[in-house]
């Protein structure tokens, strides 16, 4: 509990009540955000892909909402980099695949940001894997002779990227990257760079029969051809923060990618972040008068390469790193209404996941302030890897601190998952993860509610107090006549309506939990959810 106790006047610190806004934030105002980004996606060829049109209604829908709240919302302008696959195949145990093909090609997926081949394509060239499976680093491929040849490696430890670089290093003339759990493996190496190699992600079973042809007297051959276009497109971010905070220079920074896959609408991938933040700046904007500075990004670009947060945070290390210092964390949330859930948060202080990374101090925290909510609710989670897979990549990579929410894509659901989530085993989390069906029939308004409690609960509590993460203490200012907190109903066509009610100042602060003593000093409690971390079942989620 944060609490300020001032003798001789009536003194607080601007406070916001986590189950208030909690309660505000809801998935009726959430699921009309979705409502019209699917709308946006029909009349825009059934997404909203950067460089589309669909992505430049969305945007514009975003700014509505935000300036209808009273933010300033700011695009951030820059370039990425799009590739279309033209003509792929690969032939690998004597099963062809192209890029026709309706089955097996689910089980052999180019990744995202790779490159292509000459193209006379790669043929009947030997297969490789390195002394240790997951190839990260010129010391994994040490013993094993890659040259001229296709790698073979598992899903793992460090990011497709690095894989791509060291099997290259090593001399290789393209990879492929079994999964490491049941599924298909679609893989994202970040944005193209000439350095990376030709990168085919494929099951866990057919890693496995590769690697025992391996084994055999006369192991097969490969061969693979990969053609692509390549275009530079403008797009943007969009950057608002909270007009109604006093303290400027200590930042609470909430992100999701607004852009979807050029195949579909990217209802729950992820609009679904999307909207969630949205409503979330929206409900805080009615909080009255709050102490941190809420930041609020919808990131381009994601889906080719994490583009957009990568600007935006390599801009402020070069332009602005006093800035970039004043952010006491970053949350992220990806994937917040999948239809056959879990509930997990990055796991930074590695309690079932190496980190591949370096986790910043105060990510530790972050992750426990979502951590503490479910244990305070009794909401069964679980960890996903801090692998830097996601948005929050290049803030921790400069040292901010970072956590966040996923309910899951192309895993498979365990038995242990269904016994926590419900849901059903077998399958993948999202079956319509970067596919024509996710739309808004896609969401799971349970995976949305759950979701919306935390970050809304957590939201608050951060803009009160960062201390746990970052130290700095929030300043004891005087109270001016504010406006009592009411929910700002989303109108029918998606932006917001807001009518926030007067109200006498004792009316204004009775949410904040104020109680005025007989001495006249006032307590400010703050309703932070606490509690030690309850025993709480969890399992493996991604790598």
């Amino acid at each position: 509990m944060l609490a300020a106790i001032v003798g001789g006047g009536t003194q607080a610190a601007f406070a916001v009540d986590p189950d208030d806004l909690e309660s505000r934030v809801t998935v009726a105002g959430v699921m009309n955000h979705l409502e019209a980004l699917q709308s946006i996606a029909d009349a825009n060829a059934g997404n909203r892909a950067i460089g589309t049109p669909g992505y430049e209604a969305s945007g514009e829908y975003i700014e509505s909402v935000l300036e209808a709240a009273g933010y300033s919302p700011v695009r951030q302008d820059f370039q990425a980099t799009t590739q279309a696959i033209d003509e792929y195949e690969i032939t690998l145990l004597g099963v062809t695949t192209d890029s026709d093909s309706v089955d097996p090609a689910p089980a052999r997926v180019p990744m995202e940001g790779t490159t292509e081949t000459d193209p006379a394509g790669i043929v009947g060239a030997e297969l490789v894997a390195p002394t240790t499976a997951t190839g990260c680093s010129a010391a994994d491929w040490a013993g094993a002779d890659a040259t001229g040849k296709v790698a073979v490696v598992s899903r793992g430890i460090c990011a497709f990227s690095e894989k791509s670089l060291a099997a290259a290093d090593a001399g290789a003339i393209a990879l492929l990257v079994y999964n490491n759990e049941d599924g298909p493996l679609n893989g994202t190496l970040g944005e193209q760079l000439p350095e990376y190699i030709p990168s085919i992600g494929i099951t866990q079973a057919e890693g496995a029969a590769v690697l025992a042809d391996l084994a055999s007297p006369t192991p097969q051959t490969v061969d693979l051809l990969v053609q692509e276009t390549t275009t530079t497109v403008d797009t943007f971010n969009i950057i608002a923060e909270t007009p109604n905070s006093t303290v400027k220079d200590n930042v609470v920074m909430l992100g999701a990618h607004l852009d979807s896959v050029p195949e579909g609408p990217g209802i729950n991938d992820n609009g679904s972040g999307s909207a969630a933040i949205l409503e979330t700046a929206v409900q805080l904007a009615a909080s009255g008068t709050i102490n941190n500075t809420v930041r609020f990004a919808w990131w381009g670009a994601e889906e080719v390469g994490l583009v957009g947060s990568t600007h935006y945070v390599d801009d402020l290390v070069e332009n602005d790193p006093a800035a970039l210092d004043e952010i006491a964390t970053y949350l992220n949330f990806d994937m917040v209404g999948s239809p056959n859930y879990v509930i997990s948060v990055y796991d930074a202080n590695e309690s079932s996941f190496p980190a591949p990374v370096e986790v910043p101090e105060g990510s530790i925290a972050t992750e426990a302030a979502l951590t503490d909510y479910f244990d305070s609710i009794g909401q069964p989670w679980i960890d996903t890897a801090f692998d830097g897979r996601s948005d929050y990549d290049a803030f921790i990579a400069n040292d901010v601190p970072a956590s966040g929410l996923f309910t899951g894509a192309d895993d498979v659901k365990t038995a242990e998952q269904v016994s926590l989530f419900g849901g059903t085993a077998g399958i993948t989390h999202d079956p319509n993860y970067h596919q024509a069906g996710d739309d808004i029939e896609n969401i799971s308004p349970e995976a949305l509610r759950i979701s919306l409690g935390a970050i809304a609960s957590v939201t608050a509590s951060l803009a009160n107090d960062t201390s746990a993460i970052n130290g700095v203490v929030p300043p004891v200012t005087e109270v001016p006549p504010t406006t009592t907190p009411s929910v700002v109903e989303p109108a029918a066509d998606g932006t917001a309506a807001l009518a926030a009610t007067g109200a006498d100042d004792a009316l204004a602060l009775a949410p904040l939990g104020l109680l005025v003593m007989a001495t006249g000093v006032v307590l400010v409690g703050v309703r932070m959810r606490a509690g030690a971390r309850a025993a709480t079942a969890r399992t493996d989620s991604r790598e």
